[in-house]
């Protein structure tokens, strides 16, 4: 184990002194550089407005980019962020000296209420420049405000909550009617539904809060200087809009839920954190005299909303007494204070101060701090500047919080887009559960981070922890790279080496059999893992010499199986007698390779088995492969055995249609040796055609003899057309088999005879019997009386052959009948064809002087002519000149001859010295010759009509103008 760590730390870690330099600067085992290039923006970003207000600035509220400020004493600015170079600003039109008080503006920025110090309240809806009082409202210093945020629109307010500085608390609507500028009493209706009080009694409320939970509860807090109240209650589905009485009523005879401190700052104030726009509150921070209360809002809590509460104080600097903070707001992760020239952020996870912004004397006091929650931004604003603060990644330190409070799972979830930090958490988080004796969360962690491999591997080793370390190294390994291969072999290796060391303790102990069974089921499945598929297979030969030196054989044939290795599963399961079990594997698995090795073992002790399994691989199976197998097989099994060999031949012959020579010639063998009877049908089915049978003649031949199957040899004979060794052989079996043979040669009636004069020799001479001579005669048309008297003994009477004699003696008389016959006719067509001729040299035709030759058109009675039987005439020359180009080449020589040899024999005789005999016998000669050479000259051109025969048939597809004229032709015509 410590030389596979050597040797994996090795692969990790080429350079040591790389990681002795970086040790030396102090970068952290996780293997990260913390460095920043740049100066990091701050999470709250100060910007000074560009802003002069004319006259001091009285009160300020910002919502949903909708900025309000009152200015002096009756002025007031309204500015729409989205555009903030259009300003509106509006005249109060107080002629008196009353000053604002308090502002209020909705969640929607379109309803403000302007609290006056004279106990007054004046409303601006945003549609409108004109302030409208509300008359009801007098009297009543208005120091807080909840809204509905559930009913109210752009021209209602809904169903309001109003704290006064008496303690009442008040429900009121607002409405802007349609059709004028304002309705006659915009506020609709004021009535007071609940007192606050403290131990001293009626106490200002300082804020209002109204939240609606599940199944249509709705919590509404409320705060005092000192007290925190919840009033919680339904209302009924429908009567949103009658307002929260009942809420109030359910509360009259008894004090609701409340919190409280004994410090008191002479004022409260609550805020809250919405993470999203149109969504609940999830958090809230009350600003009271011992400081800060946080907690979460849980809605679905039944009697009270606030959750998970804890007082943050005050940081040490601040002092309630001197300098009290003035107000609060609340972000995800941080509160902030404003102090009378100063901003701190505190932590809202552990109470730190973690930002402080000082502002200068000539800005003078800072007034007031709210935030608008629709854009997340902070307003602050002294008598003469404004300020706004934009909240940037306020998430990027929160990690260190959670890690430090042993919260990992909330810290990795806020780095988990930085990978130095993660390292950092999951470090932090596994040498926790290490120190807390929690070994395999521990070795999760570890195995994600970049801490030295050797280093938590040598930690779990000590605490022999062997469990944990498989946990790490199982986790190390899935999280390498493809291209890390000598990692990922060096790994697997080690957790092979584990996990049997591991099963090999608990196999032995009983009382472990379940956790045996679990740790057998994860090595199978560290076995069976697609992503260590390639690297097992690679290695294979390492991890069956692990196997085998614990004596695994379960698990070595379980991982032959992974690896597709099924030679090596079936050859074990070969050498331990399970024959069946081997050949599963190989029908399983349809390997032909491994069904070729293991056959002649298999066949040997479950051959019935191995034959089914052969024919269920059907044509898969190369038959030839396998006839060793039969046939060592074959020679020392049993008849009984033997015919499961045939049955497999008989399945490739018959079912497969195979048609190779060995796997015939081998089922041929079969047969003659067991099965005679199969062995001629087998013969007769293949055919008598030696090209469509598959088996070897000669081998078969030699095998039939061999066995002594004279009827099969007689029907290969007949195969091989040797019909005298098949008649030979017939006879020695049977006579009729031999006269079946000697009818075969159909086209030789030479050796048709020659095959029936053995037969009927070997019947008169062999067997002896006359009776069954003669009926060779009857059955053979070409034997006669004479052709098989020859082979009769002397002594044999006449009386035998009477019959036969009389027969064949009628038979030459109807021959000889016959030929006369054909004679008479002979000589009556030759008479016939001789009357034709003489009647064809006598016929004539007449021709008109004025007929014209049929080619060129002109009288034909000018030069030699030719008349046809259909009527054409043409001149000798004109049918010469149509016949010529249309004759055969033999034929155009031929004429040609016959016209140079014609008018030789038409020139005079140059001879005057000649006798008057000789020169008479020439002449006569050459009259004679003449005649011929003109006859044959017309058998070849008058042969036919030049129009009406074959020669007009044949140049159909002629073309009119001949190719190679074509251009001269085309010329002329141009």
């Amino acid at each position: 184990m410590a030389s596979i760590l050597d040797e994996y730390e090795d692969s990790l870690y080429r350079s040591a002194s790389v990681q002795q330099s970086r040790a030396s600067v102090g970068i952290p085992h996780s293997g990260y550089v913390n460095a920043r290039l740049e100066k990091e923006t701050p999470i709250f970003n100060k910007q000074r407005i560009d802003f002069a207000p004319p006259e001091k600035i009285n009160s300020l509220v910002v919502s949903s980019n909708q900025l309000c400020m009152s200015l002096g004493k009756d002025t007031l600015l309204r500015i729409d962020l989205g555009k903030p170079d259009e300003p509106n600003q509006v005249e109060l039109g107080r002629k008196d000296e009353a000053k604002v008080y308090k502002m209020f503006l909705d969640h929607t920025g379109s309803h403000l209420l302007i609290a006056l110090n004279t106990s007054e309240c004046l409303y601006l809806n945003r549609s409108v420049q004109k302030v409208r009082a509300l008359s009801r409202w007098k009297g009543h210093l208005i120091e807080s405000v909840g809204w509905n945020k559930f009913l109210g629109s752009e021209t209602n307010t809904g169903p309001i909550l109003v704290g006064t500085a008496q303690g009442q608390i008040y429900e009121a609507e607002i409405s802007v009617s349609e059709g004028s500028l304002f309705s006659t009493n915009p506020d609709q209706y004021f009535r007071q539904v609940y007192t606050l009080e403290e131990e001293s009694g009626p106490a200002p409320v300082c804020c209002l809060e109204i939240e609606r939970g599940l199944e249509g509860k709705f919590f509404i807090i409320a705060t005092t200087r000192k007290r925190l109240f919840q009033f919680v209650g339904k209302v009924p589905e429908g009567t949103e809009q009658q307002g929260f009485s009942s809420i109030f009523a359910m509360h009259a005879d008894h004090l609701p839920s409340f919190r409280e401190f004994p410090a008191n700052l002479g004022f409260s104030e609550i805020a809250f954190y919405t993470p999203k726009l149109r969504s609940n509150p999830r958090s809230f921070a009350w600003m009271m005299g011992n400081g800060v209360l946080y907690g979460t809002l849980d809605y679905s809590r039944p009697d009270s909303i606030l959750s998970d509460e804890r007082v943050w104080v005050y940081p040490s600097d601040i002092d309630i007494t001197v300098n009290k903070p003035i107000s609060i707001v609340l972000t995800q992760f941080h509160f902030l204070l404003l102090l009378p020239d100063r901003v701190k952020a505190v932590c809202t996870l552990n109470g730190q101060v973690v930002f402080q912004d000082l502002f200068l004397e000539k800005f003078g006091l800072l007034t007031r701090m709210i935030k608008d929650p629709t854009v997340q931004q902070i307003w602050i604003h002294t008598e003469k500047v404004v300020f706004r603060y934009h909240v940037q990644r306020e998430s990027r330190d929160v990690w260190k919080m959670y890690m430090n409070m042993n919260k990992f799972d909330l810290a990795k979830e806020y780095c988990k887009d930085r990978p130095d930090c993660l390292d950092i958490v999951l470090a932090k988080e596994a040498e926790h559960c290490f120190q807390n004796k929690r070994y395999l969360d521990s070795a999760k962690c570890y195995a994600l981070t970049q801490n030295y491999f050797e280093e938590i591997a040598l930690k779990f080793i000590e605490a022999k922890q062997e469990e944990a370390l498989m946990e790490f190294l199982l986790k190390k390994l899935s999280n390498l790279k493809p291209s890390e291969k000598t990692q990922t072999t060096l790994l697997t290796t080690w957790l092979t080496e584990l996990y049997l060391n591991w099963l090999g303790v608990l196999e032995g102990d009983p009382s472990q059999r379940n956790l045996y069974l679990d740790t057998r089921e994860k090595f199978r499945t560290f076995l069976s893992s697609p992503k260590n598929k390639d690297c097992l297979f690679n290695n294979r030969a390492s991890i069956y010499e692990l196997l085998a030196s614990h004596g695994d054989t379960e698990h070595m044939v379980y991982f032959a199986v992974i690896m597709q290795d099924y030679e090596r599963v079936v050859a074990h399961h070969c050498q331990h007698d399970e024959y069946d079990e081997a050949l599963n594997v190989l029908s399983r698995h349809r390997d032909e390779k491994l069904f070729y090795k293991f056959s002649p073992v298999l066949i040997q002790h479950i051959p019935k088995k191995v034959v089914d399994a052969w024919i269920s691989m059907g044509s898969r199976l190369d038959a030839r492969n396998l006839i060793p197998a039969l046939v060592n097989y074959s020679q020392s099994a049993s008849t009984q055995q033997i015919n499961e060999a045939i049955r497999y031949m008989e399945f490739c012959v018959y079912q497969l249609e195979e048609t190779q020579e060995a796997i015939h010639n081998y089922l041929l063998s079969l047969y003659a040796l067991c099965r005679p009877d199969s062995l001629l049908s087998y013969l007769e089915q293949a055919g008598t055609n030696p090209n469509r049978i598959h088996y070897d003649l000669k081998y078969a031949l030699r095998l039939c003899a061999e066995h002594g199957h004279h009827h099969a040899c007689v029907h290969i004979y007949k195969v091989m057309e040797l019909y005298e060794e098949a008649v030979d052989l017939a006879l020695q079996v049977d006579v009729d088999l031999a006269k079946s043979c000697a009818d075969l040669p159909e086209d030789d009636e030479e050796l048709r005879k020659k095959l029936w004069l053995k037969i009927a020799r070997h019947v008169v001479q062999e067997e002896k019997d006359v009776k069954k001579a003669m009926a060779c005669l009857s059955s053979c048309a070409l034997l006669k009386i004479e052709d098989v008297l020859p082979f009769f003994p002397d002594f044999v009477t006449i009386d035998h052959f009477k019959e036969a004699i009389c027969n064949s003696l009628e038979d030459y008389n109807k021959h000889i009948e016959e030929l006369k016959r054909e004679m008479e006719e002979a000589t009556q067509s030759a008479k016939r064809i001789r009357e034709d001729i003489q009647e064809m040299r006598n016929k004539y035709g007449s021709v008109e002087p004025q007929e014209k030759c049929a080619a060129c058109d002109f009288p034909l009675l000018n030069r030699p002519f030719y008349l046809f039987l259909c009527g054409h005439m043409f001149h000798y020359d004109c049918l010469l000149q149509a016949v010529f180009p249309n004759l055969p080449a033999y034929k155009q020589a031929k004429l040609e001859d016959l016209q140079k040899k014609l008018a030789v024999t038409s020139q005079p005789s140059k001879s005057h010295h000649r006798p008057k005999d000789a020169d008479t016998i020439s002449l006569g000669k050459g009259q004679q010759s003449r005649e011929q050479l003109k006859a044959d000259i017309d058998d070849i051109v008058a042969a036919e009509c030049v129009y009406c025969g074959e020669l007009m048939i044949r140049s159909i597809d002629k073309p009119f103008i001949d190719p190679q004229k074509y251009e001269e032709e085309m010329q002329s015509w141009l």
